[in-house]
């Protein structure tokens, strides 16, 4: 049965490993490969339509930056041709390029695994997706600052209004708000004199103040 054209990397180094089983290893230990077989390989497809030289020379590439390959080439192991024979032994030049590939390959796979668990973490994470929720959905994002306005509004409303005080309403005993300085402080009148009025603060001092200082608290 004639042999089908080869369309992948996958099928292509299938197919090398079952017709040199010496030389390309896919289980197993493999073997660095001789300087320029990709001219031999190329010559012994020469007369074939079975494979491209481009799909050869990718399915090549593909093979020779595995980590098991890469982990091979090491200075004094032996290449191999397409037989399997051993010939010229890796240089330290080579050997070093091989090891640095390999570093940067292992580095660049640990960054996309730790990408990949970033992303799940990111979807499992109900912050995460609430957030994206809320960004989707403006609507929801408004009643939620419509609402903390209202409890704003409502705070203000109960909170007691400083009203000013009559002067028929001035006795001792009644609570006021007195301004000393910038901030007006609680207070008791003790006194009321015809030149001012008496108000003992919270503090315990106590102080002469005039009627316009004073303001007592009204709920609304």
């Amino acid at each position: 049965m004639e042999q089908q054209k080869l369309t992948n990397t996958k099928e292509t180094l299938t197919f090398l490993s079952e017709k040199f089983p010496k030389c390309f290893i896919l289980n197993g230990d493999v073997k660095p490969l001789k300087i320029g077989i990709f001219k031999d390989l190329a010559s012994e497809f020469e007369e074939t339509e079975i494979v491209s030289k481009r799909l050869l020379r990718m399915s090549l590439r593909h093979y020779t930056s595995s980590w098991k390959y890469l982990g091979a080439v090491k200075q004094g192991n032996a290449r191999v041709n397409l037989n399997g024979e051993p010939g010229d032994k890796v240089e330290a030049e080579h050997a070093e390029h091989a090891a640095e590939q390999l570093k940067e390959s292992k580095k660049r796979a640990a960054e996309k695994r730790e990408q990949e668990k970033a992303d799940k973490r990111k979807a499992r994470n109900p912050k995460f997706k609430h957030s994206r929720t809320n960004a989707s959905a403006p609507k929801s994002t408004n009643d939620k600052e419509v609402k903390a306005k209202t409890t704003s509004f409502k705070q203000r409303a109960a909170k007691p209004q400083a009203v000013k005080i009559e002067e028929q309403d001035l006795k001792p005993g009644l609570n006021v708000s007195v301004k000393v300085g910038k901030q007006p402080m609680p207070a008791v009148i003790t006194e009321v004199g015809k030149d001012g009025i008496f108000v003992q603060l919270n503090s315990g001092m106590s102080v002469k103040v005039q009627h316009e200082q004073l303001r007592t608290l009204v709920k609304n």
